[in-house]
């Protein structure tokens, strides 16, 4: 398959065949990055409501870490310091880049940052290709080239796979397995003329990692097709957490009991069972007539912190303490993501982490 590799400054050799690796999110971290929000049509009639739990977000994060944050022009910076500087951000901790995106979900559209402590270059970028979910958002020419733009800026290599691949629908325990749905890698509307077992090929070459899980479909209201970030994700390198929806009569319970299912067969890349915590789901949270896509399972591991989701909701607290029982370490804290996830997405699908090595 290396004749259809386009991969730049390595040769023909794949992260992977070079020692490359995604880690975890859990692991040591050096940033975040973000794309500033600034697209109404994401959030028709209410994205300036969105502005305060996002930046609250970033002070969360930033206690612990950098946050890197793209943005189109010197407005856009003036506009975001009024907004962090009223949520008494540490601007110290605060970059901008002059990266001008079409949207916000830097989790996409941001760039794979995988590591090699033991190489002289410690870390490369992998730049999937992006076509907003199966061409539902265009147009997505700028978000694409974020992960370039990102690398040139940094110096350090960049890999071009030629695939269509999303942040949000993969998710890893840094021991090499990589977690992910069927409902999104496998739709046609991302790379029709790929097999299943050719799209796992490049998961391994380009994540470094050697053994792949499926679950099956994502929640109603997913307009990414069924990104992983929303249903299950790993807490440690043996155990994950995953949704469950109690009341049989909602659209989201039998097809969670169907990846519940399956996850309980699974095993590890060493042969062993998963751990698996159960979470709640928030009842359900519709806007305009329209179910959103709320999951307690869109949380961003941060270095000091767990910034979870919450809907004010029955089941916030309940979410809450299960998720602080999977980090013992770090502060979980809740924020308000109602108003956010009329943009049908959370603090996850928001940010993407940079690894420290």
């Amino acid at each position: 398959m290396t004749d259809i590799f386009s991969i730049a400054k390595s040769g023909t050799k794949t992260p992977a065949e070079l020692g490359y690796y995604f880690p975890a999110e859990f692991a040591p971290q050096e940033s975040m990055w973000l794309s500033w929000p600034h697209k109404e049509a994401s959030w028709p009639g209410k994205i300036d409501t969105i502005y305060s739990p996002y930046s609250l977000f970033i002070k969360e994060v930033s206690n612990g870490q950098k946050v890197n944050i793209n943005v189109a022009d010197e407005a856009m910076i003036s506009f975001a310091l009024a907004h962090l500087e009223k949520a008494e951000v540490n601007l110290e901790k605060i970059k901008f880049h002059f990266f001008p995106t079409n949207d916000a979900w830097c989790r996409d559209h941001g760039p794979a940052f995988l590591i090699n402590p033991k190489a002289e270059q410690k870390k490369v970028i992998v730049k999937w290709n992006y076509n907003a979910w199966g061409e539902k958002y265009p147009p997505h020419d700028l978000d694409n080239q974020i992960p370039i733009r990102i690398a040139e800026e940094l110096g350090i290599p960049c890999f071009k796979p030629g695939m269509v691949m999303e942040g949000g629908s993969v998710e890893f325990n840094g021991k090499g397995t990589l977690l992910t749905s069927e409902a999104c890698l496998l739709n046609e509307n991302r790379n029709p003329h790929l097999k299943q077992e050719q799209i796992e090929k490049y998961l391994c070459d380009f994540y470094g990692v050697n053994h792949i899980l499926w679950v099956g479909d994502g929640i109603v209201g997913d307009d990414t097709d069924g990104h992983i970030d929303d249903i299950t994700r790993f807490v440690n390198e043996d155990t994950v957490v995953t949704v469950v929806e109690e009341n049989r009569a909602d659209e989201n319970h039998q097809l969670l009991q169907d990846n519940l299912d399956r996850l309980k067969k699974m095993r590890l890349e060493d042969g062993k069972q998963l751990n698996i915590v159960e979470l709640p789901m928030p009842g359900p949270v519709v806007y305009e007539d329209q179910r959103l896509p709320a999951s307690y399972a869109n949380f961003y591991i941060a270095n000091d912190s767990v910034i979870v989701p919450t809907f004010r909701d029955k089941n916030d607290q309940q979410a809450l303490d299960i998720i602080s029982g999977c980090f013992p370490n770090r502060k979980v804290v809740g924020i308000d993501s109602t108003d956010i996830i009329w943009g049908l997405g959370s603090f996850h699908c928001l940010s993407q982490q940079e690894p420290a090595v």
